[in-house]
């Protein structure tokens, strides 16, 4: 499994790059890894808001449903447009060609709150033991 040290990462499995005031967010190794075949994707429109810690899309795998969060606040300013066709994507590449969202951050200071890759494995190891 791979955690990239230079993105963030959330409580709810989803990694960060932050590049000014613009943040990608997408699912994690792990996350993909635990869903399994990834087989539908429901992404939001460019322009809409989402809230650090709310749901703002859907994936679906032969295992589960499950909601995919926000990690920072702010106006999505675009979206991964051939990740809906393609799902397996995410489970091929979640760290480049699998990104979800990228978002201008409305208060950047709440990246803060993420975790690094040592962190994030910690969290993990104990979310697992």
């Amino acid at each position: 499994m791979e955690f990239p040290d230079d993105l963030k990462y959330t409580k709810e499995h989803e990694w960060v790059r932050i590049k000014g005031d613009v943040a990608m967010i997408g699912i994690s190794d792990y996350a993909q890894e635990q869903l399994g075949d990834i087989v539908y994707l429901e992404l939001p429109e460019e322009g809409e808001a989402v809230e650090k810690g709310e749901p703002f899309g859907v994936v679906e795998s032969v295992k589960a449903v499950s909601d995919i969060y926000a990690a920072v606040s702010g106006k999505v300013l675009e979206i991964n447009d051939p990740l809906p066709e393609n799902p397996e994507t995410l489970n091929e590449d979640c760290y480049e060609e699998g990104w979800l969202i990228k978002v201008k951050m409305s208060n950047p200071k709440e990246a803060e709150d993420l975790m690094d890759s040592i962190q994030y494995q910690a969290y993990i190891k104990e979310e697992t033991a």
